[in-house]
């Protein structure tokens, strides 16, 4: 009879609830100690099961933990101090921060990659130092849709290309990819389509062209190679870099180069140089 009484307890019948425990029934304190062993794209979709879940995926301290170690110098250095980000729960903030922040005037953006963590950071064309870009009879500035500035810098044609750029920043601590965007061709927009006139492109298969970087602590890192694919933008690999420490600043410098005089070279579309993270950098070169 004992038997039977507790078999009727645990399980329950018709008549009475069942007192096994349900995924509800886990205290919200438990479920946040849960969801900070995940990564950010695993919390939010737990945060949909139920109540408490969705309660305590909000915790601060959670999200402090999914922050770059950097997040406050992000925002009182590189952003200014932007007053919309002080209020802001720790949620909300890493959700600000994964979408592109301007700075710089608007020539740089910072994000961080919303399945790591991992700061990224783009440099326009316009905070790049181009040998000969006030001369119109080589560059110009075009309007595009196809980049995350407004304008890309289009080299019509030069026997002397050069371009460096120069960042100093407080990464964290780890391995990071720098890279330049760039399109053989020249994008228009025809019939609501963007196309592609390669009518100018000529001399990259003569030469490679070389990538640099150098940073303050003495890493150094060269790669050469023929520009090609007319009409794709293409992320090409300068080199990484090792950060070993979070509260340090590191400057980087960056060239890429084409200076042999024997011939012209034109029909050149640069976009932008891109850091990653080199996890992060992998997945997007393969992306592009």
């Amino acid at each position: 009879m004992g038997a039977n009484i507790s078999g009727a307890v645990v399980g329950g019948d018709d008549s009475g609830p069942s007192l096994r425990p349900r995924l509800d029934d886990i205290p919200e304190s438990c479920a946040a100690l849960i969801l900070a062993q995940l990564n950010p794209p695993e919390i939010c979709r737990l945060a949909r099961l139920n109540r408490s879940f969705r309660s305590a995926s909000s915790a601060d301290f959670i999200w402090e933990s999914k922050l770059p170690s950097d997040y406050k110098f992000i925002m009182e250095k590189v952003l200014l101090a932007d007053v919309t980000l002080k209020n802001l729960q720790k949620k909300q903030l890493y959700a600000r921060l994964c979408r592109p922040n301007p700075f710089d005037g608007g020539s740089k953006e910072i994000w961080l990659d919303k399945n790591t963590g991992g700061v990224c950071l783009s440099i326009s064309s316009k905070a790049l130092t181009i040998t000969g870009i006030d001369d119109r009879r080589y560059w110009n500035h075009i309007s595009t849709e196809e980049s995350r500035y407004p304008t890309v810098a289009y080299l019509q044609q030069t026997w002397w290309l050069e371009v460096d750029g120069e960042l100093e920043f407080q990464f964290p601590a780890g391995t990071y990819s720098l890279f330049f965007r760039l399109q053989l061709g020249k994008s228009s927009k025809r019939l609501g389509r963007w196309v592609c006139n390669t009518e100018h492109v000529h001399g990259w298969d003569i030469k490679p062209v070389q990538f640099q970087l150098t940073t303050s602590d003495g890493q150094h890192a060269v790669s050469r190679c023929h520009l090609g694919s007319p009409g794709i933008w293409v992320l090409y690999h300068v080199g990484d870099f090792v950060v070993k420490k979070s509260n340090a600043l590191t400057k980087i410098s960056f060239s890429l180069t084409q200076i042999n005089c024997t011939h012209t070279k034109g029909g050149l579309c640069v976009d932008a140089a891109l850091i990653y993270p080199s996890s992060v950098g992998k997945e997007a070169k393969s992306c592009s």
